[in-house]
């Protein structure tokens, strides 16, 4: 998995930094990703990296303020012209129903693809095969709400080690034994995949919150995340805005990951007093709490690892 920032930007874009957007690319063959928010400008950030619209499957909506969901409708229309023909799934607070369908009408926009829209509320939002989403609401002027994403553990390692030494040649059988399936051979061995395969590896954590002042369901959605992503509108010295406004500092964000028990975190959402040769200050302020923190760069990749092993209690 990999985060893309296409957006840092609080409120309104500035020269270099563009409002809220993040991509998650899902698997590095397909190019299949999701996103998360979409403020103007979204589909031209887009194309300065290698994710393709076309390839966009789900959109998760934290909360309906413009530097949120202005690019949506644009966004919409293009990945049809550009040849986007698998349904779309939006995910997001009550009202975003009628933001995209509206604009969709008076605008004339007629989409080649099927778009379902899930106006959400607390709990699990989303399962498959891959994945468990949860959201929560947050603490900011409106609905706003926060992400955790649990992917499903994996089979563990095989031991090809011990079934060569056990006379079984690499071939069909280890892709069973790895399945969990157990396996008789012609000589009336049984190989039990438990003995054959390691313990199942842990899935990975993803927490994206929307805008939110701090709160215990920010703590809640982070515990344990691989990967907490909170914003950061202000420096701590602007603490008292940031409550008036509806939002969080660097250091009430890095409190949060800490509380969470987080492993790493990624500021974003910065107001746009701030240059972007300001960012390093922001993220040291953080550090000061939480050590592993990025304030988060536009159009890098971040990878987000898969875990090798069960972290010990």
């Amino acid at each position: 998995m990999e985060l893309w920032f296409l957006g840092t930007s609080a409120g309104m874009p500035i020269r270099g930094r563009n409002v809220t957007s993040i991509a998650l690319k899902i698997s590095r063959n397909s190019g299949q990703f999701w996103m998360f928010d979409c403020g103007e400008g979204t589909q031209h950030q887009l194309l300065n990296t290698p994710l393709k619209l076309s390839r966009l499957s789900k959109l998760f909506i934290t909360h309906l303020h413009g530097d949120h969901v202005y690019g949506l409708p644009g966004l919409l229309s293009s990945r049809s012209s550009l040849g986007g023909i698998e349904p779309l799934h939006i995910y997001g607070p009550p009202g975003l129903r009628e933001l995209v369908e509206t604009n969709l009408r008076i605008a004339e926009t007629h989409l080649n693809y099927a778009i379902s829209i899930v106006e959400i509320a607390e709990g699990i939002i989303l399962e498959d095969e891959d994945m468990t989403i949860e959201a929560a609401k947050l603490d900011h002027r409106i609905d706003s709400y926060g992400y955790r994403l649990m992917e499903r553990e994996r089979p563990g390692v095989l031991n090809a080690g011990w079934l060569a030494e056990m006379g079984i040649p690499p071939g069909p059988l280890y892709g069973q034994l790895k399945a969990g399936k157990d396996v008789s051979l012609e000589d009336g061995r049984m190989i039990r995949s438990a003995d054959a395969v390691g313990e199942p590896l842990p899935g990975r954590i993803i927490t994206i919150l929307g805008d939110t002042r701090p709160c215990e369901n920010a703590v809640y959605l982070g515990t344990g995340a691989d990967v907490l992503v909170h914003e950061a509108t202000f420096a701590h010295d602007l603490a008292d805005k940031a409550h008036e406004y509806g939002h969080a500092t660097t250091i009430q964000a890095a409190q949060i990951a800490h509380a969470a028990g987080a492993e790493r975190l990624f500021l974003t959402h910065f107001s746009s007093r701030y240059l972007d040769e300001q960012l390093a200050e922001l993220e040291a302020e953080a550090k000061t709490v939480f050590d592993n923190t990025v304030a988060a760069v536009e159009l890098k990749p971040y990878s987000v690892p898969m875990k090798t092993k069960k972290v010990s209690g």
